[in-house]
C-alpha cells in the first residue's frame, strides 16, 4: 500500500479489498440472484456481457377446437415458425399461470351504480357475475411469451439485429393468425415482478425517473422479500413455496395435448421451454458419426457371433432399432424440412404450503406419466431452475433433449382462446364450456358489431337477447330499440321504465312513417334517402309482383321532394308530413300512374287500414323503446315492420350527432326477410349502421331464410358476432358450410341444452354455457317459458 496515503484512504482500500475477497460469486441478496445486467426502456435486456434479449407476448388461437385440416395447417405453420430460428438465435417459450387476487377480478365485473333507480338490479346482476366467476378459474390469469436472444459485442450492434428478428417473428405470428406485441422495458420488469410475487399482493410501482433520484436499480423494484434455497428439492420465494422440475421426454411418440394438459392445471405455475437450434451441418455430422459408431458396434457383435458359432445376423434388438432410427433421422435432416433442436422443458409448481406444493407437483407428475414421460425434480438446482424460468432466454440447466422440428412442434403453444375483456362496456354471455371461465366481451370492439342470435324454439334465443338488452341497459349509455312481433319484451321494457309502443287497429299509439330529421342522411340532402324509403313503402303497398314502374317511382320521388321542401321551411312537429300529404300530392299530378299509386294508398289514408296516417304521438326518445307489432294484421305487419325500421334509422342518425350508440333488436328476424322490400332494407341496415354507431341484432330460428338470396347472405358476411344455440339438423349442414366450422364444433349445437351453444366473436369461436340463475328477480322479466310467465304473473309480475 503506498506510503503517501492518509489513514482514512488506507481504511477505504482495506474495506474494498476485504469486500472483493468475500465476493466469491455467491449472491447474498435477492437482487443479486436475478441474472441480468441491465434493462433498457425499449425492452432490450443485457443479460450478460455480449448477450441481449427481447420478449414478445402472444395470444391464443383455437387449435384444440379447430377442424382436423385446420389443425394440420396450424401445426405445419408452427413448424415453419420454429425453422425460422437458426443457431445464432436462442429462444424461450414461457407460459405463466398466475392467481390474481379475487377482489381484483370481482372489481372488473362489478357494475358501477348510476343513481337512476336501477342500482338494486345492478347490485343483483353484479352478484350473479361474481357467482359465475367463482365457477371457473378466471382468478387464474394465463399469459404466453416468447423471449429471443442474440450474441453481440455492444448494444449498438445488438439493437438492429434484435429488431430484424422481432419483425420476422411478428410476421410469423401474423401468418398463424396470432396477435402479438413486443414488451417494453417496464412491461418486462412488471412480468418478472409478478413472477417473483406470486404468493403475495405486492403491487408493481415503478418509473424510470425514480432510478437516478433514489440510487436504486431496477432489480430493487422487482425482487421478492427473500429467496430461500434451503432444501435440495424445494425453495421459498417470499411466502410462497416452489419446486422446479424438468420433463424427461422418454416417449417414442408424443401427443399434441402434452403442453395443453400442463397448462390446464388450476394452480399458479410457470412452464418454460428453452429451445436452441443446432447448426444444420453440425447436426448432420453428429448423426452420421452416431451411425458410424452404431455400425462399428454392429460389426463387433457380428464378429462375436461368428466366434461363438451363432448366426451373424442375430444382433441385439436395441442396436438394430437405434441404427434404423438414426438412418431415418439422417434422411429427415437431409431431404425434408426438418432441423435439429436442443430443448429443456422446465415446470415450476407452487403452493401456499408445502403440502399444497407437493399436491401440485404430484398432479404435474401424473400428467407427465399419462404421456409416457417423467417429471423429475431438479435436485440441488432449484435456484438455477427458477432463474431459468424468467423470460430472459438464459438457460442455466444443462439438461437437454435433441428433437427434430416436428417433434419440437408437438408442444403446440395454442389451445383455446378465452374471451374475457375487462372494459367498462363488456357484457356477460355465459361461461366458456371448455375452461368454465366467464365470457365478457364488448361488441363495439369488433370491426363489425352486427350480430345474429340463432336457435331452435326453446333453445333460449329470446332469453339471450333479453339478457344482453338488460346488461347493456345497466352497463352502457346506449339506446336500445326492439322490434317485437310476439309481445315478449313488454315486461322487461316496463321494468326499466321504457316505452312500449303498441301498434294495431285498436291502439291509440301511432308512429309516422313520414318522420324525418335533419341528420337523416350522411349527405347534405336527407330528402333523397327518405324518398328512397317512401318508394320502398309504396312498392310494398302498390307494387304487386312486378314492383313499381319507373314512371311511378319518378312521380313518387317528385311528390316527396315537394312535401319535404315545404316542411323544412318551418320544421315544427305539427308540420311533419303524413301519408295523406303524399296521397294529396300524388292526386295533384297529371300522370295516370300517380293516380294508380294514390288509389293503392287510399285504404291506408282514408280506409280501414289508416293506422299509419297519424303523426307520432309516443315517446320515441326514451332510452329503451319496444315496438310491439303483434296486433298488426297480415297486411299491416309488412308496413309496420318497414315503418319501425325507418324509425330506428331516424334514431340512429339523431344519436350519431350526440355520440351515442343505438342497439336494435329484431326478433323473428325471418319475417323481415320474407318480403323483398323489408329484406332489402334489413340488408341496408347491416351495411350502413356501423358507420352511424348502430348495433343491429337479428334473432331467428330460420337459418334458411337468412341465406335465401345472395343479397340477404350479406347479413351473414357482415356479422362478426353470432350467438348460436341448438340448431335443427338441416340448419347445421348449412351453417357448417357457411361458417366453416368443424364437426366437433357442431357438436355444441347438436341436441344441446337450453342456453348452450357456440359464440362467434370476430375470428374466435367458443363453446359456451349460460345457466342463468332462476332465483334472481331479473330472471322473472327475462324468461319466456309459458309456465314460468304464468306463475310469475300470478305472483304480481
Amino acid at each position: 500500500m503506498p506510503a503517501n496515503l492518509d489513514r482514512w484512504e488506507k481504511k477505504q482500500i482495506r474495506q474494498v479489498v476485504e469486500k472483493a475477497r468475500k465476493d466469491n460469486g455467491i449472491p447474498r441478496t435477492a437482487q443479486q440472484s436475478i441474472p441480468f445486467d441491465r434493462m433498457f426502456q425499449d425492452g432490450i435486456c443485457r443479460v450478460r456481457d455480449g448477450y441481449y434479449t427481447k420478449t414478445i407476448q402472444f395470444q391464443d388461437i383455437n387449435y384444440q377446437l379447430a377442424q382436423q385440416e385446420d389443425r394440420a395447417a396450424i401445426f405445419e405453420e408452427w413448424c415453419s415458425f420454429l425453422n425460422f430460428f437458426d443457431s445464432s438465435v436462442r429462444f424461450e417459450l414461457s407460459f405463466v399461470n398466475m392467481c390474481t387476487a379475487s377482489d381484483a377480478f370481482e372489481k372488473t365485473v362489478r357494475i358501477p351504480f348510476q343513481q337512476d333507480g336501477f342500482d338494486s338490479v345492478r347490485s343483483e346482476y353484479s352478484s350473479m357475475l361474481k357467482k359465475q366467476l367463482a365457477q371457473g378459474n378466471n382468478g387464474l390469469t394465463k399469459t404466453k411469451y416468447l423471449t429471443f436472444g442474440i450474441e453481440a459485442e455492444t448494444m449498438r450492434q445488438a439493437k438492429p439485429k434484435l429488431e430484424h428478428v422481432e419483425t420476422d417473428l411478428l410476421n410469423n405470428f401474423k401468418r398463424l393468425g396470432v396477435s402479438a406485441r413486443v414488451l417494453n422495458g417496464r412491461d418486462r420488469l412488471h412480468l418478472m415482478h409478478d413472477m417473483f410475487h406470486m404468493g403475495d399482493d405486492d403491487k408493481f410501482h415503478f418509473d424510470w425517473k425514480w432510478l437516478v433520484s433514489s440510487g436504486l436499480s431496477v432489480k430493487d423494484f422487482i425482487a421478492p422479500t427473500s429467496f430461500a434455497f434451503n432444501g435440495s428439492r424445494t425453495f421459498q420465494m417470499g411466502k410462497m413455496y416452489g419446486a422446479m422440475s424438468y420433463l424427461s421426454i422418454t416417449a417414442s411418440d408424443l401427443s399434441d395435448r402434452v403442453l395443453a394438459d400442463f397448462l390446464d392445471m388450476d394452480s399458479s405455475q410457470i412452464v418454460t421451454i428453452h429451445v436452441q437450434s443446432v447448426d444444420q451441418t453440425k447436426a448432420i455430422k453428429t448423426v452420421k458419426r452416431t451411425i458410424t459408431e452404431l455400425d462399428r458396434s454392429k460389426i463387433e457383435e457380428q464378429k462375436k457371433a461368428v466366434r461363438s458359432g451363432y448366426d451373424m445376423d442375430i444382433i441385439p434388438s436395441d442396436l438394430a432399432t437405434y441404427g434404423k432410427d438414426a438412418k431415418a433421422l439422417l434422411k429427415e435432416l437431409q431431404s425434408q424440412n426438418e432441423r435439429m433442436f436442443l430443448i429443456t422443458f422446465l415446470i415450476m409448481n407452487t403452493g401456499s404450503t408445502e403440502q399444497e406444493l407437493e399436491n401440485n407437483v404430484f398432479q404435474a407428475s401424473s400428467i407427465a406419466q399419462k404421456h409416457n414421460c417423467n417429471l423429475r425434480r431438479l435436485d440441488f438446482q432449484q435456484e438455477q431452475g427458477l432463474m431459468s424460468s424468467l423470460p430472459l432466454a438464459q438457460n442455466q440447466i444443462e439438461i437437454q433433449r435433441g428433437l427434430t422440428t416436428s417433434s419440437t412442434a408437438i408442444f403446440v403453444p395454442f389451445t383455446t382462446q378465452e374471451l374475457f375483456q375487462d372494459g367498462k362496456e363488456a357484457l356477460y354471455y355465459g361461461l366458456n364450456a371448455l375452461s368454465n371461465n366467464l365470457i365478457m366481451v364488448d361488441r363495439k370492439k369488433l370491426k363489425n358489431p352486427n350480430g345474429l342470435i340463432l336457435g331452435t324454439p326453446g333453445s333460449g334465443k329470446s332469453f339471450s337477447a333479453k339478457r344482453e338488452i338488460a346488461n347493456a341497459f345497466l352497463v352502457t349509455d346506449d339506446d336500445v330499440i326492439i322490434c317485437d312481433p310476439e309481445a315478449e319484451y313488454t315486461a322487461l321494457v316496463q321494468k326499466f321504465n321504457g316505452q312500449v309502443i303498441e301498434l294495431g287497429p285498436s291502439s291509440n299509439q301511432f308512429i309516422n312513417p313520414m318522420d324525418i330529421n335533419a341528420n337523416y342522411s350522411e349527405e347534405d340532402n336527407p330528402i333523397a334517402l327518405k324518398a328512397d324509403f317512401i318508394i320502398s313503402l309504396c312498392e310494398l303497398i302498390a307494387g304487386g309482383k312486378e314492383g313499381l314502374q319507373p314512371i311511378e317511382k319518378t312521380v313518387i320521388d317528385r311528390c316527396v321532394r315537394q312535401i319535404y321542401q315545404e316542411y323544412f321551411k318551418d320544421p315544427q312537429p305539427e308540420n311533419m308530413p303524413i301519408l295523406e300529404d303524399l296521397y294529396d300530392a300524388l292526386l295533384a299530378q297529371e300522370e295516370k300512374e300517380a293516380r294508380r299509386v294514390a288509389t293503392a294508398l287510399e285504404i291506408y289514408v282514408k280506409g280501414s287500414l289508416s293506422q299509419f296516417n297519424r303523426r307520432t304521438n309516443v315517446d320515441i326518445t326514451n332510452r329503451l323503446v319496444s315496438y310491439n307489432i303483434k296486433g298488426l294484421g297480415k297486411q299491416m305487419k309488412k308496413i309496420g315492420m318497414l315503418a319501425v325500421q325507418d324509425q330506428v334509422w331516424g334514431r340512429v342518425t339523431a344519436n350519431r350527432n350526440a355520440g351515442k350508440a343505438t342497439r336494435y333488436y329484431m326478433d323473428e328476424f325471418h319475417l323481415l326477410l320474407k318480403e323483398e322490400q323489408t329484406a332489402a332494407y334489413s340488408v341496408e341496415i347491416w351495411k350502413r349502421f356501423r358507420k352511424w354507431g348502430g348495433i343491429p341484432t337479428g334473432i331467428t330460428q330460420n337459418v334458411k331464410d337468412l341465406l335465401s338470396s345472395r343479397e340477404v347472405e350479406n347479413i351473414f358476411e357482415n356479422s362478426d358476432f353470432i350467438y348460436m344455440l341448438n340448431q335443427a339438423s338441416g340448419d347445421r349442414a348449412i351453417l357448417s358450410k357457411q361458417l366453416n366450422i368443424s364437426p366437433h364444433q357442431l357438436s355444441y349445437v347438436t341436441h344441446s341444452g337450453e342456453g348452450e351453444g357456440l359464440l362467434f366473436y370476430g375470428n374466435v369461436i367458443l363453446p359456451f354455457v349460460d345457466h342463468f340463475p332462476k332465483d334472481l328477480e331479473l330472471y322473472r322479466y327475462l324468461t319466456t317459458k309459458l309456465s314460468e310467465v304464468t306463475a310469475l304473473s300470478g305472483g304480481g309480475v
